[in-house]
C-alpha cells in the first residue's frame, strides 16, 4: 500500500476565463495534491490510502463519498468537529490555474494523537507535500510521522511550493523544506520551484536522493539517479485545465517504481529512468485534457498511446 499524508480538499474551478473578481460561476471539483496523488495511483492500479482531516459538514463527507468511489482507503481520514474542510478558488487563464488557498480548515488542524500508527504495518511508501508545514498542529505531526517512517519505508516528497501561505514567513518556510528534503528519498520539483530554491541557497545536490525527478511543463522532464540524468521530453497535447499535472505526473512515477517491483530497491539503469519518466510525462500530458485535478488516466487509456516494459 501507498500512502500519502497532507491536504483534502474542495477545488472551485471558474468556468470562464479572466480575472477572479468577475468570474459567476465555478465548478466543484476534488482535489488536494496527496489526494490528487493518491487518486491518479488507484487509477494507474495500485493501492493506496490518504492521512488528512476534513470537517465534520457536507464538503467533507462529499471528498470522503470520491475517495471510496476511486477505492482510494479512507479510514486513515479524520473529521474535525471544530474546522471546516479546505476550499481552494481556482482561477484559469489560458489553461494554467492560479490559486486562492483558505485558511484556518481542517487539514490544518491534523494532530499527532489522531495518526493511526497502524498504517505503518502495510506501508510500501510514505508521500507527503509541503502545505501542511505552513501551520500547527499539522507541520509538527507530519514531521513527526516522517520521523517515525524514515528508514522502515522509502519517503517521496513533491516540494510543491505555495508562497501565498507563507507571507512574511519564506525563511520559516525555506527552514521547513531544507529538514523536510533531509527525510526524503524521493523528490520531484518544478523547475520554477527548483530556480527559487537555488536563489535561497538550497541546492538538491547537497542531499543524498535515490530519484529526483524535475519537471518543466511542456519541455518534459529530467530524472537523476546518483550520477545518471536523462532528459525526458513531452508528449504533445492541447491542454484544457493543468490543474494536478505536477500531482499526475507524482502518481505516475510511483506507479512505475509499484510495477517494476523497485518501491523499496531505488537502483536504476538509465534506460529504465528513460522509461518512468516517459511514463510520468505520458500521464501527466493527458490529465491535462480534462477538467479537475482528478483527471489522471486510467492504465487502459494510458496503453492506447504507448506500451511500456514494466507494465503487465
Amino acid at each position: 500500500m501507498i500512502y500519502a499524508i497532507g491536504e483534502i480538499l474542495i477545488d472551485f474551478i471558474a468556468k470562464e476565463e479572466g480575472k477572479l473578481k468577475d468570474v459567476r460561476e465555478f465548478e466543484k471539483h476534488p482535489g488536494g495534491a496527496p489526494a490528487n496523488v493518491v487518486v491518479g495511483l488507484r487509477r494507474l492500479g495500485a493501492k493506496s490510502a490518504l492521512i488528512s482531516k476534513v470537517g465534520d459538514d457536507p464538503f467533507g463527507e462529499f471528498l470522503i463519498e470520491e475517495l471510496k468511489k476511486e477505492r482510494v482507503e479512507t479510514k486513515y481520514i479524520i473529521k474535525d468537529t471544530n474546522k471546516h474542510t479546505g476550499i481552494v478558488f481556482v482561477q484559469l487563464i489560458g489553461a494554467k490555474p492560479e490559486f486562492i488557498l483558505y485558511d484556518g480548515v481542517a487539514y490544518f488542524n491534523l494532530r499527532k494523537e489522531e495518526i493511526q500508527w497502524d498504517f505503518m504495518r502495510d506501508a510500501e511508501l510514505l508521500h507527503f507535500g509541503s502545505v501542511l508545514f505552513a501551520r500547527e498542529p499539522s507541520r509538527s505531526t507530519v514531521f513527526e510521522v516522517l520521523r517515525a517512517v524514515k528508514g522502515k519505508v522509502p519517503i517521496s516528497y513533491d516540494v510543491n511550493i505555495r508562497l501565498d501561505l507563507w507571507r512574511g514567513r519564506e525563511k520559516e518556510m525555506l527552514k521547513d523544506i531544507e529538514e523536510a528534503l533531509k527525510l526524503a528519498d524521493i523528490v520531484k520539483i518544478g523547475d520554477g520551484e527548483l530556480e527559487y530554491l537555488n536563489k535561497n541557497g538550497i541546492a538538491l545536490e547537497d542531499f543524498n536522493f535515490a530519484l529526483v525527478a524535475i519537471t518543466r511543463g511542456a519541455e518534459g522532464s529530467t530524472i537523476i539517479h546518483k550520477d545518471i540524468r536523462v532528459d525526458v521530453p513531452s508528449f504533445k497535447v492541447e491542454p484544457v485545465d493543468t490543474t494536478g499535472a505536477g500531482d499526475a505526473f507524482m502518481a505516475a512515477l510511483l506507479a512505475s517504481l509499484f510495477y517494476m517491483g523497485k518501491l523499496d530497491i531505488l537502483e536504476f539503469s538509465k534506460e529504465e529512468l528513460k522509461e518512468l519518466g516517459s511514463f510520468a510525462n505520458l500521464v501527466a500530458a493527458l490529465s491535462t485534457t480534462k477538467r479537475g485535478a482528478w483527471s489522471v488516466p486510467s492504465l487502459e487509456e494510458v496503453l492506447k498511446h504507448r506500451k511500456f516494459s514494466f507494465l503487465p
